[in-house]
């Protein structure tokens, strides 16, 4: 008991003032997140009752069973003309379903109603979607105080730099749909070197581990996808299958390569931080350590995170494939075919993130090395 009163002591006015303001911003988004149906245009119908009238077994002609089952739903509307009233609906679902959901008492939907000519009969629609930002906030919230808890400031920081990002993501990508002239790599480059700035700066501060790190990470992604534009071009592209890519009305050549520039970003700065922290905290050790120490520790430290990092990048990517997989296998489709329409493009870009990540070692090795005898120099 009295560890913990010390500790409440301790707490300066500026934290008790933010830990105020984190906890109202919480409760708030919590009440709000729970009454913000008249905050949309589409119905919206809580679950109040269920009852499943039908379930058939069912086997296609690969003899992949499944059971079908009709669920009638008595619903609530809590916005628009209608709030307040009941509303009948059906809902199909199977037991594997992806696309189709099974409801429970409390689930609110997204609906769309049935204007019938006599207003005394009752209302019915159809189900078009979920709401789930109640969950999405949650999952928010604990995503944000994990940080907070473990990274304390620097937790902090990386919240701010998350939502910068994706704010500058967002906009990038509506620049490029309302400009259909503008190239997607480059808009795609900017946006790299933006995400890189800001988020080594917002975490580490202005210092020259953070100036290292910039340059290590610019300089191994534009490398790695130096090389994989080139060797898409040398081959024709061939051996990878754009097919997922049908759908958009843009260069599908351009959007996969922009993809892949910004998936393996994130990998390439993970190491480059590692690096550049790694070297200047052998340096701040002992100052008077001599290059050739730093070079043979540094190329020892980056070995150690090789393997793991391109590791992840290959499970990261795969792991998405799995219920294409899954499917067309399921629907007796041959193996080579399977694999190489849904692993490709998986493919391809894990091994480019990996090309930076091995890149990238080497490279924020010599950046460090550099910025470390411009500190001995001053």
């Amino acid at each position: 008991m009295n560890v913990i009163i010390n500790k409440i002591k301790k707490i300066t006015h500026k934290q008790m003032l933010f830990y105020i303001i984190l906890t109202l911003c919480f409760a708030i988004s919590i009440v709000f997140v729970h009454h913000n149906y008249s905050f949309y245009d589409r119905p919206i119908a809580e679950v109040i009752k269920t009852n499943v009238e039908d379930t058939n077994q069912v086997t296609d002609m690969y003899r992949n069973k499944d059971r079908l089952s009709t669920q009638h739903i008595v619903a609530k509307l809590k916005n628009g003309e209608e709030k307040g009233q009941l509303i009948h609906l059906t809902n199909e679902y199977s037991s594997s379903g992806a696309y189709d959901h099974e409801f429970v008492v409390g689930n609110e939907l997204f609906v769309s109603i049935d204007k019938n000519s006599d207003k005394k009969t009752m209302l019915t629609g159809d189900i078009h979607d979920v709401k789930r930002d109640k969950y999405l906030l949650m999952i928010a919230w604990i995503f944000i105080f994990t940080l907070l808890i473990v990274g304390k400031r620097q937790g902090l920081f990386s919240i701010i730099s998350l939502a910068v990002n994706a704010a500058l993501l967002s906009y990038a990508l509506d620049v490029y749909i309302n400009n259909a002239g503008m190239s997607l790599l480059w808009i795609c480059s900017i946006s790299a070197i933006l995400f890189t700035i800001i988020s080594l700066l917002l975490i580490n501060g202005f210092n020259e581990k953070t100036y290292a790190a910039i340059g290590a990470t610019l300089l191994g992604t534009f490398i790695s996808l130096l090389i994989a534009y080139l060797v898409i071009w040398g081959t024709s592209g061939n051996g990878l299958r754009y097919e997922e890519l049908q759908f958009i009305t843009r260069p599908y050549r351009d959007v996969f390569i922009a993809g892949l520039f910004l998936g393996s970003l994130g990998g390439v700065m993970d190491v480059a931080i590692t690096m550049s922290s790694s070297i200047f905290a052998l340096y701040e050790k002992d100052n008077n350590i001599s290059i050739k120490a730093l070079k043979t520790s540094g190329m020892d430290i980056g070995k150690d995170i090789m393997g793991t990092m391109t590791n992840i990048l290959f499970f990261v990517y795969i792991s998405g494939t799995i219920p294409m997989l899954v499917l067309y296998l399921k629907n007796a489709s041959a193996l080579s075919f399977t694999l190489s329409m849904n692993l490709s493009l998986e493919l391809a870009r894990a091994l480019a993130g990996g090309i930076g990540i091995v890149l990238t070692i080497p490279i924020g090795l010599y950046v460090s090395i550099f910025f470390i005898n411009r500190k001995r120099a001053r």
